[in-house]
C-alpha cells in the first residue's frame, strides 16, 4: 500500500534530530511486523485522556500491536472518556491557576489531568456502578480475574451502550476487547478503580482475592512470551514508569530466574521520553542501558525520540497505518 499524506510529509521533513529519530523508529517498527514479530506497546501518563484511542484502536484492528501493557489510569480514562467525554472540561490556561481556582475544580467533581479535566460523577461513579456489579458476580460464584479482563466483561455487556459519548472505534479500549488482545496491567491498584476496589474490600463486600494480582500478570507474560516470541517480539514505550519498568523485565527473569537460556532478548526497542538520566531516572536511561540488565541485545534496534508522546505517538502510527 502505498503511504498517505501525513507519511509522505513526515519523510519529506523530518530529517534531523528527534525528528529523523521518529522515522527511523516508525520503519523500524514496519519491519518488525514485516519479518513476522509481535509487537509490545506499553502506554503511561495519560495518554487515554489524550484520546490516543483516536488512532491506537485503528492499530489495534489492523493487527499492528498484538499485546498492551499500560497504567490503571490509562485501563479505565479510555472508557471514561467513551461515556463522558462531553461532561470532560478543558482548561488552556491551567499554569495560571491560583490554589483557590484548583480547589473550585475539585468542588465542581472535575479531577485535572493537566489542560483536561476528568468528571467525578458522570466518570467515576458511571462506572463504578456497572464495575461492581461485575466484581461482586465473580465474587459470590468464587471467579478470579486480571483487572482487564473485568474491564471486557463491562465493555462487551453492553450495559454502558447508552452513555455513549463518542464514536465507538475511537475507543482502544473496546477495540482490544473486541480481538481479546491480552493486556498487561501492573500496578492497578493506584487507579481510580483500583482504590474504589480496595474500597469494597475494606468495607467486607468484596474478597481481595477475587481481582489477581500483578503477579498473575508477570506469570501470564512469562508464559505469553515463549510462545509468541518465534520471530521476535518489539517493545514501543510510550513515556516510562510501571507501564514500561514492569513488562521488560520478564526476558531477564525467564533468562536468569527460570535459567531459561534460550530465551529471546527483546528484538526492538523505541521509547519516546521526556525523561533525562540526571537524575538517575531509569525512565529517560538511554536504550544501551538495557543491555547490562539482559533485556536487549547488542544488535537489538533501538531508539529512543526525547520529545512529547501527544505529538509522537500519532505521527508513528499515521506512519504505520499508511495515512
Amino acid at each position: 500500500m502505498s503511504k498517505g499524506p501525513i507519511s509522505q510529509f513526515i519523510e519529506k521533513h523530518y530529517l534531523h534530530f528527534n525528528s529523523a529519530a521518529l522515522v527511523d523508529a516508525a520503519k523500524g517498527y514496519e519491519q518488525q511486523l514485516a519479518n513476522g514479530a509481535k509487537m509490545m506497546v506499553t502506554l503511561a501518563g495519560a495518554m487515554s485522556t489524550a484520546e490516543i484511542g483516536k488512532i491506537f484502536a485503528e492499530m489495534i484492528r489492523q493487527d499492528k500491536v498484538q499485546i498492551i501493557s499500560c497504567t490503571g489510569a490509562n485501563l479505565e480514562e479510555d472508557i471514561m472518556n467513551l461515556v463522558a467525554h462531553s461532561h470532560y472540561e478543558r482548561v488552556p490556561n491551567y499554569r495560571d491557576l491560583t490554589p483557590e481556582q484548583e480547589w473550585d475544580l475539585l468542588e465542581r467533581g472535575l479531577n485535572r489531568v493537566t489542560d483536561t479535566c476528568i468528571p467525578e460523577h458522570e466518570a467515576f461513579r458511571r462506572l463504578q456502578k456497572h464495575i461492581y456489579k461485575i466484581w461482586k458476580d465473580a465474587d459470590d460464584k468464587g471467579e478470579r480475574y486480571l483487572p482487564h479482563e473485568f474491564m471486557y466483561k463491562m465493555l462487551l455487556s453492553g450495559v454502558l451502550e447508552e452513555y455513549y459519548e463518542i464514536d465507538l472505534k475511537d475507543s482502544w479500549m473496546y477495540a482490544a476487547a473486541e480481538k481479546n488482545l491480552p493486556i498487561i496491567c501492573p500496578g492497578w491498584e493506584d487507579s481510580t478503580m483500583g482504590n474504589i476496589f480496595a474500597s469494597y474490600v475494606i468495607k467486607g463486600d468484596l474478597k481481595v482475592s477475587t481481582m489477581k494480582s500483578g503477579i498473575e500478570y508477570m506469570t501470564f507474560l512469562a508464559d505469553w512470551y515463549p510462545k509468541n516470541s518465534a520471530n521476535g517480539v518489539g517493545f514501543f514505550q510510550i513515556g516510562g514508569g510501571i507501564a514500561g519498568d514492569f513488562p521488560i523485565c520478564v526476558v531477564p527473569m525467564l533468562y536468569q530466574d527460570m535459567e531459561m537460556p534460550e530465551t529471546p532478548f527483546w528484538s526492538y526497542f523505541c521509547q519516546i521520553s521526556d525523561s533525562t538520566t540526571s537524575y538517575g531516572s531509569y525512565s529517560g536511561a538511554v536504550p544501551n542501558e538495557k543491555i547490562t540488565w539482559g533485556k536487549l541485545d547488542i544488535k537489538t534496534p533501538k531508539f529512543i525520540i526525547e520529545s512529547d508522546a501527544t505529538i509522537v505517538a500519532p505521527l508513528i502510527f499515521a506512519y504505520l497505518l499508511d495515512l
